[in-house]
């Protein structure tokens, strides 16, 4: 048994290796936009379409509408909210924000066959911009619980002008607090790197695209490029569809992603449910529905976070030093690769211990996901369900 262990924790700094030095260096966590505002372009500030769809978000609807409003943005900045049929008293709590600035409210029709519900509600919150400010050369495409800092939009803008993107993305800081937020968040963010590498996603000669739908500026003349939103209409991980689709169709279109502490997720994440429940409405999604790709990637998971551990504290208890270097070995790789992204949420130095036991609560939430997704209740979002059904079947997601 200790030899098999030993090919595993082998195995196990092998990966490691390869990810640390053969990665793009995603685990380095130092693609950042600038929390100040960024110098900008010497000419006029482009106008901006805010999007923000909705759907029972009572709770911060207000908050973020506030925000919107106190943008010190130079240019023209429309904010509309899709109250995309909210019973939560959320079109109302958002037309009594306080803000400096004009909101529209509009409803989104009724959901659609072959739509996601997210982006129904985007497509009747971009048609609304259009005709609000038909000379809008960017879209900001963010959530009802995204907070953002008054210079956000400007910093944005400045760096899609400067470096001519067509696209911009942050992934929002995320709620760590309490024991489950400490234990699971910072890996949820960690995980998304090295599925998506940043700066790979940053060099335009790379095929890698990537998105934090949370917040997203896109270029006009770039969604319309590629079809309008339209294009991706039944996609639940509509984030990475829309940059893989900005940055691969002719003509190909720089794009950027990186991590600030200036947009701020108001989602309560100190629960184990509340994760659970984000991580498993596309965990099945992200591997093609594909059962093989399950089975290969929770024994990826467990090769290459669960071994080193395991091998370390067998060989302590065999007095086998081969098999505990081995496993200590793993285990620190693993851990220098880790506390960068720790270190981005301010989070205390042991937490960079508990990465193996996160990786197997995760392994178990993307269980869960094909579970959900082979008893007909895959992708969520506010209350609606997916079936397996997708654009290849001609229908598009079904709703239930």
């Amino acid at each position: 048994m200790t030899s098999a262990f030993l090919i595993a924790a082998t195995l196990s700094c092998l990966i490691w290796a390869g990810l640390i030095l053969f990665r793009g260096g995603f685990w380095r966590a130092n693609q950042k936009l600038a929390d100040e505002p960024l110098p900008g372009p010497d000419v006029n500030w482009p106008g901006i379409v805010v999007v923000i769809p909705a759907r029972n978000e009572a709770e911060t609807i207000a908050a973020v509408a506030t925000a919107h409003g106190q943008t010190d943005y130079p240019g023209a900045y429309s904010i509309v909210i899709v109250d995309d049929q909210s019973d939560d008293g959320t079109a109302s709590l958002a037309r009594e924000a306080e803000s400096a600035r004009s909101i529209e409210i509009v409803t989104a029709p009724d959901l659609q066959p072959g739509w996601s519900g997210k982006l129904w509600a985007l497509k009747a919150g971009l048609q609304a911009g259009v005709e609000i400010d038909p000379a809008a050369k960017y879209f900001l495409l963010t959530d009802a619980d995204i907070l953002h800092a008054p210079h956000t939009a400007r910093s944005l803008v400045a760096k899609a002008e400067t470096e001519g993107l067509a696209l911009v993305s942050l992934m929002a800081l995320l709620d760590c607090r309490g024991f489950w937020g400490n234990l699971l968040v910072p890996p949820f963010v960690f995980f998304f790197q090295k599925l998506y590498p940043f700066p790979l996603i940053n060099n335009p000669d790379s095929a890698e695209a990537g998105a934090a739908g949370g917040c997203v500026l896109v270029r006009r003349d770039a969604l319309e490029t590629i079809g309008g939103i339209e294009a991706i209409r039944d996609a639940l991980i509509d984030d990475c569809t829309l940059a893989a689709a900005i940055k691969d169709r002719p003509p190909k279109r720089p794009i950027w992603l990186g991590l600030t502490h200036s947009v701020r997720s108001l989602r309560d994440n100190r629960s184990l449910d509340s994760i659970w429940m984000m991580v498993a409405r596309t965990a099945f999604t992200q591997l093609r529905h594909s059962g093989f790709l399950l089975v290969l990637s929770v024994f990826g998971m467990a090769i290459t976070y669960l071994a080193g551990p395991i091998a370390f504290c067998l060989g302590l208890a065999t007095f086998n030093p081969v098999l505990a270097a081995c496993g200590a070995l793993a285990w620190t790789l693993s851990a220098f690769a880790y506390w960068p992204t720790l270190r981005h949420f301010g989070s205390h130095p042991a937490w960079v211990l508990t990465l193996p036991l996160a990786a197997l609560l995760y392994s178990a939430m993307t269980i869960s996901s094909a579970i959900r997704h082979w008893r007909g209740r895959g992708g969520q979002w506010k209350g609606r369900h997916y079936s397996r059904l997708s654009k290849s079947d001609g229908n598009g997601p079904q709703i239930t």
